[in-house]
């Protein structure tokens, strides 16, 4: 989708339009640019009024059926801030496209979006299709090795209330630790204790 903002008229306005229940003329006038706004900051997204992918990502309905959220940790050492971008950056030189988890919790709470939630995620070999990968910055002592429940109160928070958003968003979805599937501590807690 088109990034969109005031001033720009067109079929995909009109789509934003019927997605935020306003009516839909297909010109993106400043009371679509206002309720965007209210949008954003309803989801924990940077409030500028133009809605970009990841604004897309949340408002754009989402074609896979998803019956799994699945939570990892980035396995990085505590007490160490990491981004989205640094996740992007380690996936594509593992080969994947982009950042395979759809949002990320870090140190402080704050939830920055990933990879588009109507996109097949890389996060769980085979899971991806039908669920959401949820991570949070951490994972591990400060070694870089011991697998260890690192989360802040901030990020349990922020995860308890992503987690929340997700299960309104799609109400038959389970909550799982990325260990059920595969032979690894992640997320380094578990999932009984989110």
């Amino acid at each position: 989708m088109p990034t969109l903002k005031l001033g720009s008229r067109s079929e995909e306005v009109r789509t934003l339009q019927k997605a935020l229940s306003l009516t839909p003329d297909g010109i993106f006038g400043p009371i679509t640019e206002e309720t965007v706004k209210v949008f954003q900051k309803e989801h924990g997204l940077t409030v500028d009024g133009i809605v970009g992918p990841k604004t897309w990502a949340i408002i754009k309905p989402c074609s896979r059926r998803i019956d799994k959220i699945i939570v990892h940790c980035s396995a990085t050492p505590e007490g160490k801030d990491f981004t989205v971008k640094d996740i992007d950056r380690w996936h594509r030189q593992r080969g994947f496209s982009g950042i395979g988890y759809h949002a990320v919790v870090y140190r402080n709470g704050s939830v920055e979006w990933g990879r588009p939630i109507p996109q097949v995620g890389a996060h769980c070999t085979g899971q991806n299709a039908n669920s959401i990968g949820v991570c949070y910055i951490g994972g591990v002592a400060s070694d870089g090795k011991t697998p260890k429940d690192t989360r802040t109160p901030e990020q349990k928070q922020s995860l308890r209330e992503l987690i929340g958003y997700l299960l309104e968003r799609f109400p038959n979805a389970t909550i799982h630790g990325h260990y059920e599937f595969a032979n690894k501590a992640c997320p380094s807690f578990k999932i009984c204790e989110l």
